[in-house]
């Protein structure tokens, strides 16, 4: 018997398990709702995470945004710690300390006027789509139950049965219903398109500013603009999904802000969590969030202490405008390092800040295939459809680690 053994055996603890038999434990336990790369993270901090064998891997995808600020950011641990200490739920049956701050500081780093906070995404889209309904019949006068969302082609905005159901993608899709009626998908990018599907029963129109899970397609100069006017003289909403592509990863505090836009409706949430805990939030003026009362809409964790305290400290870490220049000043190295690589396996590219969504030839492999290849030079990325990987590394990397992940694409497709 070996002395770890031995020592395992002694206090009772379990020995420590190598990556292949924590994944082949994973596969027989868990639901096989994900495809993971075959890397088992124990321990993480900043731009980096370690396996369980010790092995280091740069993280190039950064919990899909939710980690703009790295792992462990020690203001946003200090502030979890803080509150953990003292307070962690009350539900909303009670106010709490922490709440009212954090309302006061998103609101005012979005330039809108009220605070819905919810915990995931999903959430927050499900809460922006019930608030579009409600204003649409006590504001717009829309007849009952015949409100309508207009939705772009390729989104995504979450995995509820009502979201799913207005999917382009066939494999979140089907399966999964019946769906719930009211929704009209129209092409993204594209504003006659849109306009032609905006009438008197439009409530609001929902799109991301950059579809992050479609390849980081981002539209055309004037689009989000455009989309904006529209639904204005339309009288309906515009529903912003920033839920990716807000909070620093552009280059701005949110993607509208490239076209200096203001939504109706803002959807925030996975960087408002730093990496720690599950935040989100609609955040609209008091004209729209004003139709909701009490009873209508809620959350047991929305807005908890917990949740509050770490959002504070993330619109904190947003106020200076440090994050949204490394993004920008940063982006330009990405966009330039992947330009770079055109014509030498990498088939076109589109970058906006740290977020990029690369298509690699497709004769070089899928893109799970050099997600892999990756890995091995300790790379971590996440693949989306076909032969397209995405970039989206934490706000705090430094140009050189930047530039080295990109020597290694460059390897990988040599």
């Amino acid at each position: 018997m070996t002395a770890p053994a031995r020592t395992a055996r002694a206090t009772g603890a379990r020995p420590a398990r190598s990556s292949e038999e924590l994944i082949r434990a994973e596969d027989s336990s868990l639901a096989h709702n994900y495809h993971p790369l075959p890397v088992v993270v124990s321990r993480a901090e900043g731009v980096w995470v370690w396996d369980v064998e010790g092995r280091r891997y740069l993280d190039m995808l950064a919990g899909y945004s939710a980690l703009n600020f790295g792992h462990r950011h020690p203001a946003l641990v200090e502030a979890a710690h803080r509150q953990l200490d003292q307070l962690t739920l009350t539900s909303r049956a009670f106010h709490n300390d922490r709440l009212a701050g954090f309302a006061e500081g998103l609101a005012r780093l979005t330039g809108l006027e009220m605070v819905l906070p919810m915990n995931t995404g999903a959430e927050a889209v499900e809460s922006g789509i019930k608030l579009a309904r409600k204003w649409a019949y006590e504001v717009k006068g829309v007849a009952p139950d015949q409100a309508t969302i207009v939705v772009a082609d390729g989104n995504f905005h979450g995995r509820t049965t009502t979201i799913v159901g207005f999917s382009s993608d066939p494999v979140a899709r089907e399966g999964f219903g019946p769906f719930a009626p009211g929704f009209r998908v129209v092409p993204y990018n594209d504003l006659a398109a849109l306009e032609a599907a905006v009438d008197e029963t439009t409530a609001a129109v929902l799109i991301e500013p950059i579809q992050g899970e479609a390849g980081v397609l981002i539209p055309d100069d004037g689009y989000l603009r455009g989309v904006r006017d529209l639904t204005r003289r339309a009288g309906a909403l515009f529903i912003a999904d920033e839920i990716q592509s807000g909070l620093g990863r552009t280059g701005t505090t949110l993607a509208v802000d490239h076209e200096s836009v203001r939504p109706d409706v803002l959807l925030l949430g996975k960087a408002l969590g730093g990496g720690i805990v599950p935040v989100s939030a609609v955040v609209a003026d008091r004209a729209v969030m004003g139709v909701l009362r009490p009873g209508e809409h809620g959350s047991t964790f929305g807005g908890n202490p917990l949740a509050a305290a770490v959002g504070s400290a993330v619109v904190d870490l947003l106020s200076t405008g440090e994050f949204q220049s490394r993004a920008a000043e940063l982006g330009q190295v990405l966009d330039a390092g992947l330009s770079a690589l055109h014509g030498r396996g990498v088939a076109g590219h589109r970058c906006r800040g740290l977020w990029a969504g690369v298509d690699v030839d497709p004769a070089l492999g899928t893109g799970r295939e050099i997600g892999e290849r990756l890995m091995r030079e300790g790379i971590l990325v996440k693949d989306t459809h076909g032969s397209t990987i995405r970039l989206a590394p934490p706000l705090t990397i430094t140009r050189e680690e930047l530039e080295a992940s990109l020597a290694s694409l460059e390897k990988v497709l040599g």
